[in-house]
């Protein structure tokens, strides 16, 4: 076994492991080890309960509305809030030994580990625990949110007595309306609202127990059920009650060595906003009975035939960095766990494993996560742009209230309508709509799908089209300007011409206007003409995008440049994120920037720039960039491998892969930073591996930085799966099954088949340029593997050099 750093994680390419319990960092722990299927997630609370920093069991699109508060509410403001709900937790199981209840803080924990296993989607636990009587007992305990029954949980509990015999009791609980602790004045966290939940049903048989809820405000009803099996030598006693927010079932025995107790826990969850608590309790029934005929054997079973069939298309092998592989597979775990079955629902910020940003979706799903899925798992991306459809009819309402046409979607959201308080960091971020119509081009040119292209896609495209045309004029001169926009960057709002937004949103012109052509008669029914349609096109033909020829730089908007820098060097260390510290007011007046924004457009839309423009662009925004967002690092990786900077996007890289395992922002209690997870593995594909897909063409530039012996990645377009793999000074490309591949390499094109793989030389690396600085205090700071410290970039010399 490897060994385990000081936070006793073990570095294990197929799982993440604690060895021990941190204590001082419960939260942490409870968002890493957190399980999902996208419609249910767990955080990672310890069996018992207690200690905890924050419990959870969430199901995705279930929430609590709330008034929205304002000193001074003016004519367009969000009216309410949303806000992810803890729904009944079913987690729980406590054990007595001998009439003491287990306490990690109480008797000794000899022995306590757990481990989340990439492979079959589980977390395991195992402890040996000696009371304070004296009694030791040994318990091993297995979770799972089904991937193979949307609405079940499992979890296999094993107490064993150790040294003689003992009297045990283990008491598995229902809970809802858990109480919480309150969050702080960190706009990122979550609102926590208490007693949410309205008791409508409760009902116990044998082992089986039945709760149903209803929030107060937003009206939806959960039902949530737990039965049990049990494998025990004896006959152990049984007691099953219930009451309108607690069901428990209480099993006891007495041990003898060898002779464990088994306990099979099953969980599942139904919600509604339209079905009755009858028809709720009647599924919960229903999907109760079929996890039984399965088992906990057949539910595993189940779960690692899926999540082989998932590695088989979506693992990244990056040899020489074992920590990285790590944070890699994590990575990939999380996205697949997280967006399996949230069919009909958003992907949030935090996934399901936390309340952080309230539970809420924002555009960093189909900025960051479709990008990586549409080439692994096409179809829950399509399940995710049908739900961003289904929310069209209060978009459009929305973009009717602000006075423009089209449709305005939601900067952040759980149900569909805008819940954002802070209209100039929201309402104004238009660019919402051009990530998604982005997403929408992507998905449909990668997969072939025409159905959604026809219809759901179509329709998106076409009212973020109209939104575009609405909110912007053309000047005297022609050129088409976007005013009082904000774009990616929320240390910059309400500006004219933000780079970003403007190119995007050209692209989206573009895109809505050939697919009206393919589609026509599609076209026709959503009241598409030719004048439309060739507005769209002038628009986009004649974008501004501002430049500045003195400077040879892209401003990051029309003034950008014109502001006075930030004063980094009398900035405090512990004054960042600088949101916590500063008004909006100081931030907006200056050059510094949260998060890749001019730098992300670089990215996206990289055939609007010449590689000169990219790198000065780059060495200069590097320099006032302040990454106080975990959006940015990603971004920052795969320019900075493009320009030529090859240490900086491997520093770049590691940041965003490790953001949650190793707790960079200090924040991942709230949840896990899904696009953050995403956008490492952007990193790797789009910065080392050098990929593109602009319109369907796809090239790559790949780099093998040093220290990495070997790198590989898939990518499945048109159903066909390519394998890229990175050695010794070569790229070679081999696709699986019947299908080609077309691509270019550097600027050599070829096409793949199973017959006929392609293997090139990698291209030389630009050793002669010196690398950008940041911020004063704001260099990726991670550790690399060779034990130097990444903040050391003055010194440090480029590959050949």
């Amino acid at each position: 076994m490897a060994a385990a750093d000081d936070h006793r994680r073990v570095i294990d390419p197929w799982a993440l492991t604690e060895e021990g319990i941190d204590l001082d960092n419960l939260g942490r722990a409870e968002s890493l080890f957190a399980l999902s299927n996208g419609h249910i997630g767990l955080r990672g609370n310890l069996d018992e309960g207690e200690p905890r920093e924050l419990s959870g069991t969430y199901l995705n699109g279930f929430y609590e509305s709330y008034p929205l508060e304002y000193g001074e509410r003016g004519y367009g403001f969000a009216e309410d809030g949303q806000v992810v709900v803890n729904v009944t937790d079913g987690k729980l199981i406590r054990l007595q030994v001998e009439d003491e209840p287990l306490d990690v803080h109480r008797g000794a924990l000899e022995e306590h580990t757990r481990r989340l296993d990439f492979r079959t989607g589980t977390l395991e636990r195992t402890l040996i625990w000696r009371s304070s009587g004296g009694h030791r007992v040994r318990v091993t305990t297995r979770r799972l949110v089904s991937l193979s029954l949307r609405s079940i949980v499992a979890i296999s509990y094993e107490v064993e007595a150790l040294d003689g015999p003992v009297r045990v009791a283990l008491q598995s609980n229902l809970q809802a309306n858990e109480r919480q602790v309150q969050g702080s004045g960190d706009p990122r966290k979550a609102k926590q609202l208490q007693d949410t939940l309205e008791p409508c049903l409760h009902v116990d048989h044998d082992l089986r127990v039945v709760l149903a809820h209803r929030t107060r405000e937003s009206r939806l009803v959960c039902a949530a059920g737990m039965d049990h099996l049990i494998e025990h030598d004896g006959h152990p006693t049984q007691l099953t009650r219930s009451e309108p927010d607690f069901g428990r079932v209480t099993l006891s025995a007495e041990l003898e060595p060898g002779s464990p107790l088994k306990l099979t826990k099953l969980l599942a969850y139904h919600w509604s906003g339209q079905q009755s608590v009858e028809w709720l309790r009647d599924q919960v029934d229903a999907s109760l009975e079929s996890a039984r005929d399965e088992g906990f054997d057949g539910l595993l079973d189940a779960q690692r035939e899926i999540m082989d069939e998932f590695w088989s298309r979506g693992d990244i092998v990056i040899d020489g960095d074992d920590e990285l592989q790590q944070a890699l597979r994590f990575a990939m775990f999380q996205l697949c766990q997280q967006s399996f079955h949230a069919s009909g629902r958003a992907l949030a910020a935090k996934g399901l494993t936390g309340t952080g940003y309230d539970g809420h979706a924002f555009w960093d799903t189909e900025g960051y996560v479709l990008p990586v899925l549409t080439y692994v798992m096409p179809k829950v991306v399509r399940a995710a742009l049908e739900w961003r459809h289904s929310t069209l009819d209060l978009a459009r309402e929305r973009a009717a209230q602000l006075g423009l046409g089209g449709a305005t979607l939601p900067w952040r959201t759980i149900h569909g309508e805008e819940c954002s308080g802070y209209w100039p960091a929201s309402t104004a971020a238009f660019h919402v709509n051009a990530a998604v119509a982005g997403a929408v081009v992507r998905y449909v040119t990668a997969t072939g799908d025409t159905e959604f292209g026809a219809g759901a896609g179509l329709e998106l495209l076409v009212e973020s089209a109209r939104l575009w045309v609405s909110l912007g004029f053309h000047d005297d001169a022609g050129a088409f300007h976007l005013p009082g926009v904000t774009g990616p960057d929320e240390y910059t709002a309400l500006v004219d011409d933000n780079v970003y937004t403007n190119l995007t949103a050209q692209q989206n012109l573009w895109s809505a206007a050939a697919a009206a052509d393919r589609y026509g008669d599609a076209a026709a029914v959503l009241g598409v003409d030719d004048d439309e349609r060739a507005a769209w096109v002038r628009a986009a033909d004649a974008m501004h995008v501002p430049y500045d020829e003195e400077r040879g730089l892209h401003p990051q908007d029309s003034a950008f440049l014109e502001h006075e820098t930030w004063d980094f060097e009398a900035t405090p260390a512990e004054h960042y994120p600088l949101l916590l510290h500063y008004p909006y007011v100081r931030l907006y007046a200056r050059q510094v920037i949260k998060q890749a924004d001019l730098v992300l457009a670089m990215h996206v839309r990289g055939d609007a720039f010449t590689p000169e423009q990219k790198r000065a662009n780059f060495d200069y925004y590097e320099s006032i960039t302040v990454r106080d967002s975990s959006l940015s690092a990603c971004t920052q990786a795969v320019m900075a491998a493009e320009v030529g900077h090859l240490d900086l996007a491997m520093d770049h890289l590691r940041e965003a892969a490790f953001m949650d395992v190793r707790d960079l922002a200090r924040n991942t209690g709230d949840g896990v930073h899904l696009a953050s997870l995403a956008g490492a593995v952007i990193a790797v594909v789009a910065g080392l591996g050098g990929f593109r897909d602009h319109a369907g063409t796809i090239t790559f530039r790949p780099r093998l930085p040093a220290g990495i012996d070997r790198l590989c990645f898939p990518v499945t377009v048109g159903g066909t799966l390519l394998r890229v793999e990175l050695a010794d000074g070569r790229a070679r490309y081999t696709v699986e099954g019947d299908g080609s591949f077309e691509l270019t390499h550097e600027q050599e094109r070829c096409v793949v088949t199973a017959d006929e793989p392609a293997e090139h030389p990698l291209a030389p690396w630009p050793h002669d340029r010196v690398p950008p600085s940041q911020p004063a205090g704001r260099e990726p700071g991670v550790v690399r593997p060779d034990g130097s410290d990444a903040r050391h970039r003055a010194t440090r010399s480029q590959p050949g050099s």
